[in-house]
């Protein structure tokens, strides 16, 4: 296993997927809360398109996956506070990207058999064909969201949590709205070199929304994603490069796999009751941390 990180591949694929699954469990933790489950979704499949025109047009796929999809944060961004209640826009633009992004990869494998891997690799993940550029790339992007987050932590939380009591204390809730967006936007790019296109939702979701059900304080909930997310992402990496049952399987399917399995598991534990969460109170016990006074209203 020590030999392992002697080569190129196996550090930077190590280290691209130790930065990628520590900003997708910061971020996630706030998608969740927001309920911005399909909004990632359709950011991720937007981004798809962004990479496979890119790579059309002869500039990096991860280029293409950021400028689509902060475009898109954008447009979403403006649609209000929150996007609960916008699937219809949602899902009309998610189908358009979709099928510009299919129109894009069916142009681009036309010119060589051997760029149909590309195309299979932004859906599916290439992390093991990480360059050492890409992995400064994610750690500039990463360190970027990491000060922005700290930054807006505590009214974005609230905001999050009660985007109703957070606007009439003062907290510019649309603005936040927009600049998580974005932030999003950024996250997701960034972690399709990691799990692709088909399977960010695993790493951005799961270990955030199985962290929610173990613990209700923002705190706790917050750093038990992280490791959750890192647990996720080195196992499936390990067995990845070690092979397991004598096959070499997708890194993907393994970080999937683990996600989903530690999900159920928690969802478990939450209806044996082995770990009590309140629930009429959670809402504002998860308030806590934003320093905030606010009343509960039944």
């Amino acid at each position: 296993m020590i030999e392992l990180f002697s080569h190129e591949i196996a550090q930077n694929a190590f280290i691209a997927g130790t930065i990628v699954a520590i900003i997708a469990a910061c971020m996630g933790y706030f998608v969740v809360l927001r309920s911005q489950t399909f909004a990632s979704e359709a950011l991720s499949d937007i981004g798809f398109a962004g990479a496979t025109g890119a790579i059309v047009f002869g500039f990096s796929s991860l280029i293409g996956m950021l400028i689509f999809s902060m475009l898109s944060a954008l447009g979403m961004g403006v649609l209000g506070e929150r996007i609960r209640g916008r699937d219809v826009e949602i899902g009309m633009v998610l189908s358009f990207a979709l099928g510009l992004g299919v129109l894009f990869l069916t142009i681009y494998t036309q010119t060589g058999s051997a760029n149909a891997n590309s195309g299979v690799g932004i859906l599916f993940g290439s992390i093991l064909s990480v360059k050492r550029a890409d992995v400064f790339t994610a750690l500039g992007c990463g360190i970027l969201l990491l000060i922005l987050l700290a930054i807006l932590y505590r009214p974005l939380l609230f905001a999050s949590i009660d985007p109703e009591v957070a606007q009439t204390r003062g907290v510019p809730v649309r603005a936040l709205s927009v600049i998580f967006l974005l932030m999003l936007s950024i996250t997701i790019s960034v972690s399709i070199l990691v799990v692709g296109v088909l399977l960010i939702i695993a790493l951005l979701i799961a270990p955030a929304a199985t962290a929610l059900r173990l613990t209700h304080r923002p705190s706790s909930s917050l750093t038990l994603a992280i490791i959750l997310s890192l647990a996720c992402t080195w196992s499936g990496l390990t067995l990845a490069f070690t092979g397991s049952f004598g096959k070499h399987l997708p890194v993907g399917f393994y970080i999937s796999a683990i996600a989903a399995t530690l999900y159920f598991i928690s969802v478990i534990i939450n209806r044996l009751g082995l770990i009590q969460t309140p629930r009429h109170t959670e809402k504002f016990a998860r308030c806590t941390d934003c320093k905030e006074q606010t009343q509960p209203t039944y």
